[in-house]
């Protein structure tokens, strides 16, 4: 399964062997995308699908291996299951001739440790109605719905449709602005986009192509130009950019060229107000001046990709940390959802980057476990940003209406 490179809401399909998961994702489709076999335990592993339901819109649906698998591979394919947690906006457990046994409760509570929402389906309905104790039992005990279906005879398919849609969290379906909110009809705001050996060949980078579609949206006017430009483009431009947005690398050169009246930020910090954890990263990042010899820092990419000789994460920061610090530091890096080598407790910080390929569901989930062990965690950017000497001014178009934040700054 490719991992975490989808922004479409997600969806785990989960429960026992041959209890009908594959069926219903066909059905909710209307296409035979998934394998559907009368053999227990066809679906092995996750199985990941780009899919489009009719009334909810496209999402990624993911099938997983039944939660009573057995034997030593059995048990893999469950922990693979479990591993879909973290990466899912919306959990259904699908039952049959009910049977809500130890097996699906602990299910339950895996969901409600994640914060994960779910909602359950009682399938096959054609062959056994859900009895209206087990219904009770269900909704007085974990106050979510429950519906009986038949993937033979969907005549609820609506129904089901409709409980999807209300259940899955608003947050899956609709963004947050990047920058919409910091800007007006008609507004200029001017996007610095260096193209280094890290650029792609004939294509801006996606953080880029979605800031530019943003402005856009909220009737702004984009211009883009290179770091080398923005001198003499900005004693010409008339009127002046109400917001300039550079690459994270650059900041230093656009601190300089863009007059302190203009609002300037990059592109990995307005991803970060987008889909992190944007709180705990202005908590965090100032700890980047309390660093020790010997610490540790866990850099954090979202997806993987070819590394040049001066890799953002694996090089730029690096080198830009140590030197700001004055320290020696050790750096792990982890590419895209991955699994970390190390407990999370062996780091002094968690640098997380921008995040444009993956969901903030994702991201949150990726670094709640540094966050309850106490351990600071910040973004490429806002890192960036202050070991350069110009924090404030980079975070400083995102304070307003930011409770509970004055008081790191």
């Amino acid at each position: 399964m490719t991992k975490g490179r989808d922004t479409k809401p997600h969806i785990g399909i989960f429960g026992r062997r041959n209890i009908g998961k594959s069926s219903l994702i066909n059905t909710l489709t209307g296409q035979d995308i998934a394998i559907v076999s009368g053999v227990a335990g066809t679906t092995t592993d996750p199985v990941k699908k780009s899919i489009e339901i009719p009334g909810i819109g496209p999402v990624v649906m993911i099938d997983t291996a039944g939660i009573d698998d057995t034997g030593d591979l059995g048990m893999k394919r469950i922990g693979k299951t479990r591993e879909i947690f973290k990466i899912i906006d919306l959990a259904i457990l699908v039952i049959s001739e009910n049977e809500f046994d130890t097996p699906e409760k602990n299910l339950v509570i895996d969901f409600q440790s994640n914060d994960l929402p779910f909602l359950i389906i009682h399938n096959k309905s054609d062959i056994a109605e859900i009895t209206p104790a087990l219904s009770r039992f269900i909704e007085d005990t974990y106050a979510v719905p429950v519906i009986s279906f038949s993937t033979l005879f969907p005549v609820h398919i609506e129904e089901v449709v409709s409980l999807i849609r209300s259940t899955i969290p608003e947050t899956a379906f609709h963004r947050q602005t990047l920058v919409g909110d910091l800007i007006s009809y008609g507004d200029v705001v001017l996007l610095i986009t260096p193209i280094d050996i890290e650029a792609p060949e004939g294509r801006m980078i996606l953080p880029q192509v979605q800031v530019i579609r943003d402005v856009l949206d909220y009737d702004g006017i984009a211009v883009v130009c290179k770091e080398r430009e923005v001198d003499a483009f900005l004693k010409k431009m008339n009127p002046k950019p109400v917001l300039v947005v550079t690459d994270s690398q650059v900041f230093p050169k656009a601190n300089a060229s863009v007059p302190k009246d203009i609002p300037l930020t990059s592109f990995s910090i307005v991803l970060a107000r987008q889909k992190g954890d944007f709180l705990n990263y202005i908590k965090g990042t100032p700890h980047l001046s309390k660093l020790r010899d010997g610490d540790r820092l866990l850099i954090l990419e979202s997806c993987t990709h070819h590394v040049s000789c001066d890799d953002i994460g694996r090089v730029k920061i690096p080198r830009w940390l140590s030197n700001f610090s004055g320290k020696k530091l050790e750096f792990d890096v982890v590419a895209g959802l991955n699994k970390m080598e190390r407990p999370i407790t062996d780091y002094a910080m968690v640098i997380q980057c921008g995040g444009c390929m993956i969901t903030r569901k994702q991201i949150v989930s990726r670094l709640k476990p540094a966050i309850d062990a106490g351990i600071p965690v910040t973004n490429y950017g806002m890192a960036i940003a202050y070991v350069h000497g110009i924090y404030n001014r980079a975070i400083a178009p995102f304070m307003k209406n930011q409770e509970g934040i004055v008081d790191y700054l």
